[in-house]
């Protein structure tokens, strides 16, 4: 789908500035950004593979079983139903710490493992996310970044004068968006699973009762 609408705002241009007579600024436009569009990908290379380095660091030296142990209970406190032990739990857990690093990217293949670990633990047997499964999405996408590296690394790479300065608002948006996701999975979660358990809801579904 993305492909598509990306697509479809590249012809739309052309053909707008082709009935402008503009054509020449947008060809201009195109190398130029993908001009800029390497050179930011080199430098956002280069902050990754950084703080990948520190990450290593960080494991070797315990600081990464420091900050588990910190979290671990917290991480309990809003996934209660998951298994004690479960690979889920360390898989969310470092992709909560990794985030919170500002590595989005490194972040990402622990995700995906969280995600496949609850969906075998996914109680409405494949057929809808489950409760834990959307509350994790909600805590990778709003994960409080202690430092938003990414963030700025584009700030630097287009010469902000200031490029730290987002960092404090950066934390209260996150502790914003986090308290409301949380409340928010909390509470349609809840009218959710009460719906599913509902006789009415399974008889509709063809369950055995």
């Amino acid at each position: 789908m993305i492909n598509y609408i990306w697509g479809f705002l590249m012809l739309a241009s052309l053909i707008v500035a082709t009935v402008n007579g503009k054509l020449e600024i947008v060809v201009t436009a195109a190398m130029t950004g993908a001009s800029e569009g390497i050179g930011i990908l080199i430098t956002l290379l280069g902050i990754t593979c950084l703080w990948t380095g520190i990450m290593k660091i960080a494991k070797s030296s315990g600081i990464i079983d420091l900050v588990s142990i910190i979290i671990r209970p917290i991480i309990k406190l809003l996934f209660p139903r998951l298994p004690k032990n479960s690979p889920a739990t360390d898989a969310i857990i470092m992709n909560i710490v990794a985030n919170m690093l500002g590595m989005s990217n490194a972040a990402t293949p622990l995700g995906i493992k969280a995600m496949r670990e609850l969906e075998k633990i996914n109680s409405n047997n494949y057929r809808i996310a489950s409760h834990e499964m959307c509350l994790f999405v909600i805590l990778n996408t709003s994960c409080l970044q202690i430092i938003p590296s990414t963030l700025i690394s584009l700030r630097k790479a287009y010469h902000s004068s200031h490029p730290f300065s987002v960092i404090i608002l950066s934390w209260i948006c996150s502790i914003c968006s986090i308290v409301v996701g949380i409340i928010s999975a909390k509470i349609f979660g809840t009218l959710e699973e009460k719906k599913f358990n509902s006789p009415k809801y399974k008889r509709l579904q063809g369950f055995k009762i």
